[in-house]
Parts: C-alpha cells; sequence; structure tokens
C-alpha cells in the first residue's frame, strides 16, 4: 500500500509542479522528485521481494498504509523546511 500512496502523491505533486512549470517558485518540482524517488525505490523493494519470496505483490494491510501516509507527512516536512530556508517571498529577508 506504501508504494501506491507514494505514487499517487508523486502524481499529484507532479500535476501541480506542471500548472506552475515556468516560475516553480515554491519548489514543487523538488517536492515531486522527492516522492518519485521513493516510488521507485518502493517499486525495486517490491519487485525484488516479489522474485525472491513470492506471495502477494502489494501490501495490503494498516502497517503499510500508515507506512506510506509517513512517507508523505514526512516528505511535505522537508519540503516545508527547504521553503522556509529559501525563503521564496523574502519574508525574513526583509528585516
Amino acid at each position: 500500500m506504501f508504494l501506491i500512496i507514494t505514487a499517487l502523491a508523486a502524481i499529484v505533486s507532479t500535476a501541480v509542479w506542471y500548472s506552475q512549470a515556468p516560475g516553480d517558485k515554491y519548489r514543487v518540482g523538488l517536492l515531486s522528485l522527492m516522492f518519485w524517488g521513493a516510488t521507485m525505490m518502493w517499486f525495486v523493494d517490491h519487485v525484488f521481494a516479489y522474485l525472491t519470496e513470492g506471495g502477494e505483490f502489494f501490501e495490503v494491510n494498516l502497517d503499510a498504509t500508515m507506512l506510506g501516509v509517513c512517507v508523505v507527512i514526512v516528505g511535505l516536512l522537508v519540503w516545508q523546511v527547504i521553503l522556509l530556508i529559501s525563503d521564496p517571498k523574502r519574508v525574513f529577508s526583509r528585516r
């Protein structure tokens, strides 16, 4: 389930980035790249686990869902910290 949740976050952030493409003032492209990197990592992990251990390809349980939600939250928090440091609206540099 965490692969699906991370992939959905990557798709949504890519759509938002594409709608603001020329400017990207809020660095949504970086958020999109973070989510796509996590999605590729989960995909490779799922493929290798499926080939070596067999079983289900997608884990659909509460633990996998919570892991996906936590990964998205941490990605958004990292993005927020990067936004605060880069200060795109120059709120902190005016003083």
